[in-house]
């Protein structure tokens, strides 16, 4: 004997009408997403040459993985630029002219004269970056010090950008000059340094 389940209790796989209703206004609004999203896709791919949505994905994709190529190489200029400028950006403190390695046989009053004679000459720091240079000059205060500094700088083949003078103590001057170096500048930064240490002492 077979029992049947009482009709009332058969799951139903129709649905109704308002609920298909619904499900096809769902999926033409995901549908008219989808058609969006390609569209602002396609307007931010350069060269499509076919809309289709195939075409757009395959050209999307090949345009990523240029701008993933793109940014690698960019990163390794910019690490490369980043270690040149480190090996470039150096300081050079200059002692005196006359400083030596002798000055230890010479007796104390001469190492005396010696610390003065330092003390007197300026002290000079240069830091060069590709085209771009870098000067801090800490000297002792003098009328026009400044003017004959940047005649100097500029005298050297590099076209100032800045300058600042700030007093350091009560007899001291603090002064730092941003330049850029002409077409014709051929200069190590330690010649720089020892051509204006070589002006100072003859203006000073």
């Amino acid at each position: 004997m077979i029992k049947t389940r009482p009709f009332s209790s058969m799951a139903t796989t129709t649905r109704s009408p308002s609920h298909a209703q619904d499900h096809i206004l769902a999926e033409r609004k995901r549908r008219e997403k989808l058609s969006q999203r390609f569209i602002a896709l396609s307007s931010i791919v350069p060269g499509l040459k076919k809309m289709d949505k195939a075409s757009v994905l395959g050209d999307a994709i090949k345009y990523v993985k240029h701008l993933q190529e793109k940014i690698k190489q960019l990163e390794e200029q910019t690490k490369k630029r980043t270690v040149e400028s480190v090996v470039l950006v150096k300081r050079y403190h200059l002692p005196a002219a006359d400083d030596d390695d002798d000055h230890s046989n010479s007796s104390s009053n001469d190492d005396a004269d010696d610390d003065t004679r330092r003390r007197s000459l300026p002290e000079i720091e240069a830091r060069a970056s590709e085209r771009d240079v870098m000067i801090r000059i800490h000297c002792e205060k003098q009328p026009g010090v400044l003017a004959k500094v940047l005649s100097e700088v500029e005298s050297l083949r590099l076209s100032i950008v800045n300058s600042s003078v700030l007093p350091f103590g009560n007899s001291t001057l603090d002064i730092t000059i941003v330049a850029q170096m002409d077409g014709e500048f051929s200069m190590k930064v330690i010649e720089l340094v020892k051509n204006l240490r070589l002006a100072f002492l003859k203006f000073m």
